[in-house]
């Protein structure tokens, strides 16, 4: 397989995960996928911020989310987050600094 094909390829999965978990997935909660997994859709969108960073592309962290998600973040969150149990979001302090780094506080 040549490049370009791996990664129109990889572009294309990238793609499906997105719609899956935009559109097919909007129930499952971000704080659960990062309890469980690692990351979460703001992971991507933040993947996709470094990703134009590193070609010298400005983007903001929300911009980029805006991107990912197709509407501001405060919208979606809206639509689709409900409120976390304190184990969960304790779950979730956890499983963000394992996976991203320190978690900083407003």
């Amino acid at each position: 397989m040549d490049d370009q094909t791996r990664i129109e390829i990889e572009a294309a999965a990238f793609r499906t995960l997105r719609d899956h978990l935009m559109n097919k997935r909007a129930d499952v909660q971000n704080i659960d996928m990062m309890n469980l997994a690692g990351f979460c859709r703001n992971c991507l969108s933040r993947w996709y911020q470094e990703a134009a960073n590193a070609r010298n592309i400005e983007m903001t962290k929300d911009e980029a989310r805006e991107i990912y998600y197709g509407m501001p973040f405060s919208e979606w969150k809206a639509q689709n987050q409900t409120e976390a149990s304190p184990e969960t979001q304790d779950a979730f302090k956890q499983a963000f600094e394992a996976n991203v780094g320190p978690l900083k506080t407003p």
